[in-house]
């Protein structure tokens, strides 16, 4: 079996099993490529509405009791039993040629060990103009080339769309159980982390032809929402890095910095929010800090 696809789901039974026939409805031969819906200890009809749509035998139920995201992967990983396995999230939907346009990427070349590709936004009521660009990434969508390339550090794949080779696992441990969310935390990064110690050893590769389609809820449209996204990134990354509270200093200064620049421009909504976000990362990097790199999830 070449792919094993992971979907991840927790209370968002609906979008789940439109993200299954997503994939069901692609290109791909069937016997190619299972496909694993692991219920995070979801409190919602998930298992009795997967079980009412009488999916093929390719498609498996999994129960993953362990509250978290990247336990929830990690539970892909270990059951899987592709060649491949490629993470969409359960509120995106698989073009038609995906798991093709991803694997062909990995025939390429056994020194490339992870593939991501593009990620177009669905709007749930349009965009609101007052999203800055400069942060517009924080809702999960890519865009990074036109064209085949290797992406080099910093630039990585975001986990609604991302692949790896799963002999990587052998050798390397899967995602970080500290970083992800859990429950209703927006904790992150552990993407980036895994992604980090594959470049190590592998070659990243981003594939423009590999499209999902990224649904953006209405719930998520708020300023409120974004700031709150930031702030958990802040958190997120010193909890990656292991950052010491003694940046606290560092930290105060720029954000009186963000706060002169929101006085001076109070009548560009797009940079007001741009600053704003940059306080909200600078506060959840001071508290991420004194947690001693122990994120929220420990």
């Amino acid at each position: 079996m070449r792919a094993s696809i992971s979907i991840c789901t927790h209370n968002r039974a609906v979008d789940t099993m439109q993200a299954v026939e997503s994939v069901l409805n692609g290109d791909a031969e069937s016997k190619d490529y299972e496909i694993l819906v692991v219920d995070n200890n979801s409190s919602d009809n998930t298992k009795e509405l997967f079980y009412s749509h009488h999916f093929p035998e390719n498609v498996r139920y999994i129960f993953e009791p362990q509250l978290g995201l990247s336990y929830a992967r990690n539970r892909s990983i270990k059951e899987a039993k592709g060649e491949f396995i490629l993470f969409l999230d359960d509120d995106a939907l698989a073009c038609p040629s995906w798991i093709r346009e991803i694997i062909r990427i990995f025939d390429l070349n056994s020194e490339i060990g992870c593939v991501g590709g593009k990620i177009v936004p669905i709007w749930e009521g349009g965009k609101p103009e007052w999203i800055p660009n400069d942060i517009i990434s924080l809702y999960t969508l890519m865009d990074f080339s036109g064209d085949i390339v290797e992406m080099e550090a910093p630039a990585i794949p975001f986990g609604a769309n991302v692949a790896f080779r799963m002999s990587i696992f052998e050798q390397m441990q899967p995602f970080r159980e500290d970083l992800g969310r859990v429950g209703s935390n927006l904790m992150s990064s552990e993407e980036s982390e895994l992604i980090g110690r594959v470049r190590l050893e592998y070659k990243v590769f981003y594939n423009p032809y590999a499209v999902v389609e990224h649904k953006i809820a209405k719930s998520r449209l708020t300023k409120r929402w974004l700031l709150r996204r930031v702030y958990w990134q802040g958190i997120s990354d010193a909890t990656r890095y292991q950052k010491s509270g003694w940046g606290i200093f560092k930290h105060a200064a720029r954000i009186i910095q963000a706060v002169l620049l929101i006085v001076i421009s109070f009548n560009n909504v797009q940079k007001v929010m741009s600053e704003m976000a940059k306080i909200s990362y600078r506060n959840g990097t001071i508290v991420g800090s004194f947690r001693n790199g122990r994120g929220l999830n420990a």
